[in-house]
């Protein structure tokens, strides 16, 4: 199952492909000032937004990547993107991330909808045995978010990852086993 072009939808959401074609969308809430303040990605001018957008598409390119432009289906407005990333095909393991939604879908349960599918898709459909999620420590709301979900904190990376402030984050690393996700969510 190497198909990257993936489109996941339920009655709140749809995951579409993420495309130089579409990114237009994303312009007004990648402006959004401080939006990925946990993250180390530049977003907040249409030149930077673009760069994001093809360094994601290169990544998908080398099979390392699904990026997606989400929608918000209650309000038909684009929240953000979301991707698949660091996939390991031989050994199954991805981890769902660069995610940025619009501070207007902030708890909405837009989150948690999406999270959801990718999920449902990377164990039952893809058949990954591990999902990992990669989260700046003092990132609580983000944190308690992927607790939710059943993702168990598995350490803590010290100073690993520069942000675009200079400072140094250090970065919780979460994952989900296939097996604890079906203990879950099979009724």
């Amino acid at each position: 199952m190497n198909d990257l072009s993936i489109t996941l939808e339920n009655d709140y959401v749809l995951l579409s492909p993420l495309t130089i074609e579409n990114h237009h969308h994303l312009l007004p809430i990648a402006s959004q000032e401080k939006l990925v303040h946990y993250s180390p990605s530049d977003i907040e001018t249409p030149a930077a937004l673009k760069r994001y957008v093809e360094t994601a598409l290169d990544q998908k390119e080398r099979k390392t990547s699904i990026p997606f432009i989400i929608l918000d289906k209650g309000t038909q407005l684009y929240a953000g993107c979301t991707r698949y990333m660091h996939i390991d095909w031989q050994n199954k393991v991805l981890e769902i991330g660069s995610t940025w939604i619009g501070r207007e879908f902030h708890g909405s349960g837009l989150n948690a909808q999406m999270k959801d599918l990718m999920l449902r898709h990377a164990f039952e459909t893809m058949r990954f045995e591990k999902v990992e999620f990669r989260i700046d420590e003092r990132n609580l709301r983000s944190r308690k978010a992927v607790e939710k979900l059943g993702a168990v904190l598995e350490g803590i990376l010290r100073k690993n990852i520069y942000l675009l402030d200079g400072f140094k984050r250090n970065t919780c690393c979460y994952g989900i086993l296939k097996e604890e996700w079906l203990t879950e969510n099979t009724p």
